[in-house]
């Protein structure tokens, strides 16, 4: 419940961000960006690509211990605090993969030992900020990650997310 409550505020300030954002026009400081994103469940290799001015996609190919998830997620983007090159983006997606036996710790700290690999199966979540330095190709986010696992659950999970991207 605490988590719930947590989250339904986050969403609520981030709408309200968007909602004052919505007047100023909005145009992506890239097309596409790849690097690395470190989150509460993987580390790994991440890309975003631009489709038009508000929307992108997402992908990661996450490793952690023992095992490989792969995720995809659709974003919507806006320009946050009225500063260029701050964006603000929420979406959705799905990820899947596997994880080999042994401890797999959860980002709330609960600690589940598998016997044998699982595959990993679940809806995604995004909401976060995005700057790209200025006069330079770097882009820093942070984000938050609501999970739903689904072929192992099922149960729901949230982590931080922090990405180092280069842009093209």
């Amino acid at each position: 419940m605490k988590k719930a409550t947590y989250l339904l505020l986050i969403l609520a300030a981030f709408l309200l961000i968007s909602k004052n954002s919505n007047a100023q026009e909005y145009k992506p400081n890239y097309q596409f960006a790849a690097g690395l994103k470190f989150g509460g469940f993987e580390n790994g290799i991440s890309g975003k690509y631009f489709m038009n001015t508000t929307t992108s996609i997402e992908g990661v190919l996450g490793f952690r211990s023992h095992g490989l998830v792969v995720t995809g997620l659709y974003e919507i983007n806006q320009k946050a605090f009225g500063v260029d090159g701050f964006r603000f983006y929420y979406g959705f997606g799905a990820h899947v993969g596997a994880v080999g036996a042994g401890v797999y710790k959860r980002f709330n700290g609960d600690n589940e030992v598998y016997t044998s690999s699982q595959i990993l199966v679940g809806a995604d979540g995004v909401i976060g900020l995005e700057y790209v330095i200025p006069q330079s190709p770097i882009a820093l986010s942070l984000d938050l990650n609501p999970r739903v696992e689904l072929a192992t659950g099922p149960f729901f999970d949230i982590a931080p997310g922090l990405g180092v991207k280069y842009t093209f």
